[in-house]
């Protein structure tokens, strides 16, 4: 077995990797192995010249693909396999993570407002996307963790979901009021037949493309932008409103379910952003200078 086969063991048996993340290590360690030759034996100046080897990538690829081999030097230097770690002459570029998405509470007000208009009855698809609806932005689920959803996973009488994340972890979310009246709404007009909460007419499960369409199609009724709309804003929609009403960033972690706080920091640079907006919309002499 070679040495990236041997990483990459390592990284599923002890960090949990999922399996797209594994396959992302292997494209990273392998194109680069291709640039320089065998990694095992790869020195400093074999690591410097892919530099150049990736000048037409954009910063983030450049960085990932960096931390890719870092993180593979220090795994064989840990394991006897190496003795110096060249990777220091890697590339480090600044890449700047991008914000994301936000949504104001009127977009979000307007998004519920339609839905729970087209729910008022007991037509299965309305009912169906209200829950959906309510999962993502009260509970803050990936796309992925809500559509494949097992019907074991509804609480009881535990006001909480078992939900099982990236690598294979699994957290309790909290359920909110609203989304468990969604839910007793949803389960008896939920077809029979398979162990999903949102199954498919397949026998599977809802698919994220599926709820991709449905959330684009109820923004358009909405009146908003479709574009603006999706399973990832609406989660951030929920971290951003939670720390706007003073949740603590460590909270935030455990119910987003991020193995780094750093992946979490994200929401104070936003938070950060809307009040430097605030001030300089409604800061008097924001408003005096418009007036001049």
């Amino acid at each position: 077995m070679s040495s990236i086969e041997d990483f990459l063991v390592m990284l599923a048996a002890e960090r949990g990797a999922a399996a797209n993340t594994l396959a992302a290590y292997r494209r990273d360690l392998e194109g680069a192995e291709e640039a320089v030759g065998p990694l095992e034996r790869a020195d400093r100046g074999d690591l410097a010249r892919l530099g150049s080897a990736w000048s037409a990538l954009a910063p983030s690829s450049v960085a990932r693909k960096s931390s890719a081999l870092r993180q593979f030097y220090g795994f064989l230097v840990d394991e006897g396999l190496r003795s110096d770690d060249p990777s220091a002459a890697l590339p480090r570029p600044a890449a700047r993570r991008p914000l994301p998405k936000i949504l104001s509470h009127g977009e979000i007000e307007a998004l519920f407002a339609r839905a729970e208009n087209e729910a008022q009855g007991d037509e299965p698809r309305a009912v169906r996307l209200l829950t959906l609806l309510e999962l993502l932005y009260g509970s803050g689920l990936r796309a992925t963790e809500l559509v494949s959803l097992p019907l074991s996973a509804v609480p009881r009488d535990a006001p909480f979901l078992t939900v099982t994340g990236k690598g294979g972890q699994a957290r309790m979310v909290p359920v909110s009021g609203r989304a468990r009246l969604a839910m007793s709404r949803w389960l008896p007009l939920r077809p029979g037949g398979s162990r999903h909460l949102f199954p498919s007419r397949a026998g599977k499960h809802l698919t994220r493309v599926r709820l991709f369409q449905l959330l684009k199609a109820l923004a358009a009724r909405a009146g908003l932008a479709p574009e603006k709309i999706s399973p990832h804003v609406l989660r951030h929609a929920f971290a951003t409103h939670l720390l706007e009403g003073g949740a603590d960033l460590r909270v935030l972690q455990t119910l987003l379910g991020h193995a780094d706080i750093a992946t979490t920091q994200i929401y104070t640079h936003v938070d950060s952003a809307r009040l430097v907006a605030l001030v300089n919309e409604r800061h008097p002499l924001a408003v005096r200078g418009q007036s001049d």
